[in-house]
């Protein structure tokens, strides 16, 4: 990458928020944190999609992401997402976030006046807060979750020159290739997705944020270092292997997927928060047979 920006690579796991009676369970977030830091992981993306983070109160989101600081392992890095609606709260919630230890911040593109959110008022958006971040910004594009507001090529053009804009998390299957084209030599782009994450490798990206790595860190971790020794083979045949567990779990069931999967594997998942419903009892089974087929549960 040119002017000397710092990257983000590797493998990242998008922490869930356990919940009981829609209560955070911050034991449950600690014991979360403290199984993954032994693992080659490169760090936690805190308060994403996975993270329920909409769903969380201000003071609550900085609860969580402290946790998340005060247990990682050093060397993990820990990125915060912090898009809000306005410029001036998505500063000063970048700054704060600052001051608890994040390393970096993840923005979801303001989407509440969609109509009006065209790359020039994005892209102002984004260079008003990456001028006023203490932290490296990277883009969070996740149009599903963001009222269908689409980080595009054009935008990505906009602002990939910005010093402090280092990179993007691309979610969508329908962008991250003329994204990544877009951002070649300017900025790092992340798989938001086990999906496509290898494709995305292979095309220049480096590294993903990936629901899996929740449930199965290690695995997802070992892909990217099969792919970085060149060992194509391998990387393929786990690749596959990973992309059929996505599908049964998060692509299947969302959060709440993710989170059974998690409790099922070791992990404390708990329950999404309301008005988001836990997994039926068909729809849990489901799950408990696809994972006792896999390679990786023990």
């Amino acid at each position: 990458m040119t002017d000397k920006k710092k990257e983000a690579l590797g493998v990242f796991a998008p922490m869930v928020t356990p919940f009981r009676d829609d209560r955070v369970l911050f034991h449950g977030l600690i014991a979360n944190v403290e199984k993954m830091n032994g693992t080659s992981l490169t760090g936690y993306f805190v308060l994403g999609t996975n993270g329920e983070y909409k769903s969380l109160s201000v003071p609550e989101r900085f609860a969580v992401l402290r946790t998340v600081v005060k247990t990682r392992a050093k060397g993990k890095v820990v990125m915060a997402g912090m898009g809000f609606e306005s410029t001036q709260e998505t500063i000063a919630m970048t700054l704060r976030a600052a001051d608890e230890g994040a390393d970096m911040v993840s923005l979801l593109m303001p989407h509440f006046f969609v109509k009006k959110m065209t790359p020039e008022v994005l892209a102002e958006y984004i260079t008003a807060v990456a001028d006023a971040s203490p932290l490296p910004v990277l883009l969070y594009n996740n149009p599903s979750v963001a009222s269908g507001v689409t980080i595009k090529a054009d935008l990505i053009n906009l602002v990939k020159d910005h010093p402090n804009v280092i990179g993007i998390k691309d979610s969508s299957s329908e962008t991250y290739k003329q994204n990544l084209d877009a951002a070649k030599g300017k900025m790092c782009v992340l798989a938001g997705t086990a999906n496509y994450f290898l494709d995305l490798l292979k095309n220049g990206g480096t590294g993903g944020v990936l629901s899996l790595a929740n449930v199965f860190p290690d695995a997802c971790a070992k892909l990217y270092t099969l792919f970085r020794e060149g060992k194509m083979q391998e990387a393929e045949e786990l690749n596959a292997s990973l992309i059929g567990l996505n599908k049964e779990v998060s692509g299947s069931f969302g959060v709440a997927g993710v989170k059974a999967a998690m409790d099922l594997c070791g992990f404390s998942g708990g329950v999404p928060r309301k008005p988001l419903l836990p997994l039926t009892g068909e729809q849990f089974e489901t799950l408990k047979q696809s994972l006792s087929k896999s390679q990786f549960t023990r």
